[in-house]
């Protein structure tokens, strides 16, 4: 549970840095990099620690994969409440396929 609550908390700053200044499109671009980067820092400073802690019990691929799940919940609540798009259903449909390969990785076949 440590591992999905720093990879959560890693993906929200993520998240921010990579697509919080698409609301602040007059900041200056050198501006909007530099501080995508501060934040970026603070990301790592929960994905390297959930990743150390996860790998063990799981390996890095359902790792990448338990990330990768999680940053498409984490976008699609960012996208709807702080850039005020629509989820659309084709996005919907798009992401479950993505859900569909989790069920490949984390199955013991």
């Amino acid at each position: 549970m440590r591992t999905i609550l720093l990879l959560t908390l890693s993906n929200v700053f993520m998240t921010f840095a990579w697509y919080g200044h698409l609301k602040y499109k007059s900041t200056p671009l050198v501006i909007a990099i530099v501080v995508s980067w501060l934040i970026a820092f603070v990301e790592y400073c929960f994905q390297v620690p959930a990743n150390r802690y996860g790998h063990g019990a799981f390996s890095a691929a359902q790792l990448k994969t338990i990330q990768e799940v999680i940053t498409l919940i984490v976008f699609c609540v960012f996208s709807v409440l702080y850039l005020k798009e629509p989820m659309k259903w084709n996005y919907l449909v798009g992401f479950l396929m993505i859900v569909g390969a989790v069920f490949v990785i984390f199955y013991k076949w």
